[in-house]
């Protein structure tokens, strides 16, 4: 087991993981300060000046030990005639908008630019690797440097550009995978298997994430070879989380009986619990985040219809095992 550096070495071993699309709120990160562990802001799908906003929040509550996770550009271009197809799929699902195809980088250079000038403790890169340059520039200003991978060879790609730590995320997370290619599906294999796999390939401190729903899970992958774990689905219905009403109710509905890695909603793999829009798209086209715009629309108005057959209700496997009540005692009962 290698320290993990900076703050995150001086916390306790289940961490936050970071959850974009609303759950991952200022209270959230700071109440999970407060409670001896560390949580990081999710800054995917907002703009920089929300991602300002949301630090000046964390820093008014004088927390110290926090992170911010950025989507690294890796777009899946998807062509006209096959966004076009989709698009007319979905027409009747309620709520949609022939929305024009759209392709964008999710304000990459203006976020990176912020968070170089206004430093955090931690910067966390999902979805593919940042160029060289910036990981030297954040770790210049004193920033810690974390890569999500999810197999060994992401994870020797990482280390060979110089990041302080990884997050090895399994094949059991919920919400969208981190794999560097959305076209190949992450490998079934336990989260302390794949701890190990990477811990042989990359001599790095290691946070393992997915599935993570019980004390046990934490000992298994911290005796695996991982510093730490990072929980997301397991707090998705504790009071500080931003979770919509719909998502937590799901969550504890037995209605819901599995999850599956989906592209339906954003065009990338991600999992979520099996509803009737992720049933009704089984082979949905990969195109990120072209076709993440395209059920905007859709999504919001499940949201606001309090429709969880037409919302992305991401969870992991574990998502059964997810409390209620404070962070801090949800933390507390996965302590090892």
């Amino acid at each position: 087991m290698v320290p993990l550096p900076g703050v995150l070495g001086s916390v306790a071993p289940v961490h936050v993981a970071p959850m974009a699309g609303g759950p991952s709120t200022p209270a959230l990160v700071a109440a999970a300060a407060r409670a001896g562990s560390s949580a990081q802001l999710a800054t995917g799908y907002t703009t920089p000046e929300t991602l300002a906003a949301r630090l000046a929040a964390v820093r008014a509550t004088g927390t110290a030990a926090f992170g911010v996770n950025l989507f690294v550009p890796n777009p899946v271009p998807i062509g006209d005639a096959a966004y076009d197809r989709y698009r007319t799929l979905l027409a009747d699902e309620p709520g949609a908008v022939a929305v024009p195809k759209r392709e964008d980088d999710d304000a990459w250079d203006d976020k990176v630019a912020l968070l170089l000038d206004d430093p955090v403790p931690v910067v966390s890169f999902t979805f593919g690797l940042p160029d060289a340059a910036t990981v030297r520039a954040f770790r210049q200003r004193g920033t810690v440097t974390v890569q999500s991978v999810t197999d060994p060879d992401e994870a020797r790609a990482a280390a060979e550009l110089g990041v302080d730590a990884l997050v090895v995320q399994g094949v059991a997370a919920g919400g969208h995978s981190a794999v560097f290619d959305p076209a190949r599906a992450p490998a079934e294999r336990t989260l302390p298997d794949l701890v190990r796999a990477v811990t042989a390939a990359a001599a790095l401190p290691i946070v393992a994430a997915g599935g993570i729903g019980t004390r046990e899970d934490v000992v298994a992958a911290l005796a695996a070879g991982a510093s730490a774990v990072a929980v997301g689905t397991a707090v998705l219905r504790t009071d500080e989380a931003g979770t919509g009403d719909t998502h937590r109710a799901a969550l504890a509905d037995p209605a819901f009986v599995e999850t599956a890695l989906t592209r339906a909603f954003t065009g990338r793999p991600a999992r979520a619990l099996v509803n009737d829009f992720v049933r009704r798209h089984p082979d949905a086209p990969l195109g990120y985040p072209a076709l993440h715009h395209l059920t905007r629309p859709i999504r919001s108005a499940a949201a606001a219809a309090d429709d969880p057959q037409h919302l992305h209700l991401w969870a992991g496997r574990a998502w059964r095992a997810a409390p209620t009540g404070p962070v801090a005692d949800a933390l507390a009962a996965l302590l090892p």
